[in-house]
């Protein structure tokens, strides 16, 4: 690890009174309430038992042409055979349309280009729905918005139940009994300790959603106590919260029996670099848990995804799921998905660039429209956050290492805070009761949010300017911008990289506002667009100034990822980690923040974790840990020939829109089923990976 001094020279003697009696005079209030947006629909509210159960039914179904052309033909086992002792089986009472019928598909267009199958290797499968529909998890959380609050509690998924130990610090979880893998092999504990030992705690490996040994608990241990039962141990009672960790997309086991042996530890012959790689695109039909199996890949063009014949889930009739025979992905832009979408050449998307939203809106509301759209609660949040190691994550040279002593100093982070105009930037995207004022921290509408615990520093460039001149970020050279003081980074311009998706259009939108908000305050921000893996990988290398980035679940629920809202561990938070001594260099206010979150994952009281959420708002925005810049909702559209789209589900929450609309259970009438399959009456092979599909 690389050291650096750094002093702010002769700044460093104003901090004792001119910074400190420039703060005195800083005006903070609450944030303005959002605008009203009467296009907001809301969830009904049901209990977990409403939804789902796992028993035995009676008789199970399957599409004739399967039992015509496979089963008869001895090419598959009977149904019953292929399903568990107990498969999971939805409630009629909660599908908003009963009973669904088979056939059809749903079209997705997506921006991403997948990289392979072994997601839990790192390899990323081109993301809009494509890792939902293949992968299955221990817990479940998209289906969440819809639970009562009393509650609230990761569903059973591959984990049929579970209990803890009376001390709170042992949880035994079951499985599902005779699952199996898409190619017929028995899914048991051997699938789930081969994630757990060679891929989260094998630091060699980075799975794709960043699954960690913090995730779960520093300390945290896993252990199979026979074939279809594993035990936890935490160091923590009762934290219920890793519940939502074991869910997408940090507890999805893949094929032990395929990726095995391909693993280094298994085959010496193999790098991690050829291990991840191993299962590229072309290598169609790699089983899975999920309802539909990677059929055919067309590069730039189209992702075809089949039902899967041992899928584990059946509706109360004993029909086994999925409705949908196949899905497609369109390989486009993210952009032509929301296009497609309102004209009905595609069947779904998570409306979620603000820009869209006005021609979307009036496009939808023509009587002759394929789509309607659905919004929901402004769940869709935008910061500017900056990297606040100081001891070495990433390699900092010296001018990268002076901006993170920058970042470290609240009064820069105030200046910063004030220097961004948010109803600008807001507007910028797009006008209407869209966008709303986010000062950072939770999102306003959410459970958790506090207006009167949230601090927040309006618009000022002129005390912005002011409290960088007393830091001692003086232009001493003339040319506009800001130097360092002499003696810090040889006194250099003050230069910022702005790391930034250029996936979305919305953030390089917002970068680029930032960058121009920069300029009137003599700061140079030198932008960093980088494609969303070569971003993910910047970020994750701690190789980043400042980063403008949609934020995760945390800010949404609170309960889901809660150790990532503060640098609880050496590598749980986005922009706090340790360096390569494995040591955190917290400031004082974030060792509040971790105790808030510790004290809050300690206790199920929900008051007490209420108050507690306060105290960390309060402290968040105060301290303005990451600059908020502007929240709005998302819509979820979708073709109107699609049934059992539950009231009110928001394009995210828990999850995604695809996770949240339960997909398996969602149909088509056949009257209405257009004939768009590709493969109509095809299944993947079986058993194997790697063939053609067979029909």
């Amino acid at each position: 690890m690389r050291k650096h001094a750094f002093a702010l020279g002769g700044a460093s003697l104003l901090l004792g009174v001119s910074v400190i009696a420039a703060h005195a005079q800083i005006e903070t209030t609450t944030p303005p309430d959002p605008p009203e947006f009467a296009a907001q629909s809301e969830p009904v509210f049901v209990g977990v038992s409403d939804i789902l159960e796992y028993r035995a039914l009676d008789s199970y179904n399957e599409p004739e042409w399967i039992k015509t052309n496979f089963v008869d033909t001895g090419k598959l086992p009977p149904v019953e055979e292929r399903l568990p002792a107990e498969p999971l089986v939805y409630k009629t009472s909660n599908m908003p349309d009963g009973v669904g019928t088979y056939g059809d598909v749903m079209r997705h267009v997506i921006g991403g280009r997948p990289e392979g199958w072994n997601y839990i290797g790192g390899q990323a499968q081109g993301w809009g729905g494509i890792d939902i529909g293949l992968s299955e998890c221990l817990t479940r959380t998209g289906p969440l918005f819809m639970i009562n609050a009393d509650e609230l509690e990761p569903l059973p998924n591959l984990a049929k139940s579970w209990e803890w130990s009376e001390d709170g610090h042992e949880l035994t979880m079951h499985l599902i009994e005779g699952a199996k893998w898409s190619d017929g092999d028995p899914f048991d504990t051997e699938d789930l300790m081969f994630y757990w030992e060679d891929h989260i705690l094998d630091q060699n490996v980075s799975p794709l959603n960043g699954g960690t040994p913090e995730t779960f608990g520093v300390g945290t241990t896993l252990e199979a106590i026979d074939e279809y039962t594993v035990k936890w141990t935490f160091q923590e009672a009762f934290p219920t919260q890793y519940l939502y960790a074991m869910a997408y997309g940090t507890f999805c086991p893949g094929p032990s029996h395929i990726l095995k042996p391909e693993h280094p530890k298994y085959n010496p012959d193999n790098t991690y670099e050829e291990y991840k790689n191993a299962f590229p695109p072309e290598y169609l039909n790699i089983p899975v848990m999920g309802a539909w199996v990677p059929v055919e890949y067309r590069p730039d063009d189209i992702i075809v995804m089949r039902r899967n014949p041992y899928y584990w889930k059946v509706d109360e009739e004993g029909n086994q799921l999925p409705y949908l025979d196949e899905m497609h992905y369109r390989l486009s832009t993210w952009a032509d998905r929301d296009v497609q979408a309102v004209a009905g050449s595609g069947d779904f998307s998570n409306l979620e660039q603000a820009e869209s939203y006005v021609e979307a809106l009036r496009r939808s509301a023509e009587e002759t429209a394929p789509a309607r759209l659905q919004f929901g609660a402004r769940t869709i949040g935008y910061a500017l956050r900056m990297n606040f190691s100081g001891n070495g994550w990433g390699e900092p040279d010296e001018r990268e290492q002076a901006i993170r002593e920058l970042n470290r100093t609240l009064e820069f982070r105030q200046a910063i805070s004030m220097a961004v105009d948010r109803q600008r930037l807001g507007e910028s995207l797009v006008r209407g009761p869209f966008t709303a004022i986010y000062p950072g921290g939770l999102y306003a509408g959410t459970t958790y949010y506090d207006k009167d615990s949230t601090v927040y520093y309006p618009f000022n460039l002129e005390q912005a300017n002011a409290m960088l001149d007393e830091l001692g970020l003086v232009d001493t050279d003339g040319n506009g911008v800001r130097n360092f003081p002499e003696g810090t980074a040889g006194g250099q311009d003050v230069e910022i990289t702005l790391l930034a998706n250029t996936d979305y259009a919305t953030d390089t939108n917002l970068a680029e506002g930032v960058i121009a908000m920069m300029e009137p305050l003599g700061l140079r921000v030198i932008a960093n667009f980088q494609q969303g893996t070569a971003r993910d990988d910047m970020a994750q290398a701690g190789q980043y100034d400042w980063s403008v980035e949609r934020q995760g679940a945390e800010m949404v629920s609170v309960v889901q990822g809660t150790s990532g809202l503060a640098p609880t561990g050496p590598r749980t938070h986005p922009f706090h980690r340790a360096g390569t001594d494995g040591t955190l260099d917290l400031l004082p206010f974030e060792e509040e923040l971790v105790q808030i979150v510790r004290d809050f994952i300690a206790t199920s009281d929900n008051a007490e974790r209420a108050e507690l959420m306060k105290q960390y708002q309060q402290v968040f925005t105060e301290n303005v840990y990451s600059v908020g810049l502007t929240q709005y909702p998302g819509a979820l559209i979708i073709n109107k020939r699609f049934k059992n789209i539950p009231a009110g589900a928001p394009i995210f929450m828990f999850n995604w829109a695809e996770d949240n609309i339960i997909r398996e259970r969602v149909f088509v009438p056949t009257e209405d089923q257009p004939g768009h399959e590709l493969h109509p009456q095809t299944l993947p092979d079986v058993p194997g990976g790697g063939g053609p599909i067979s029909g």
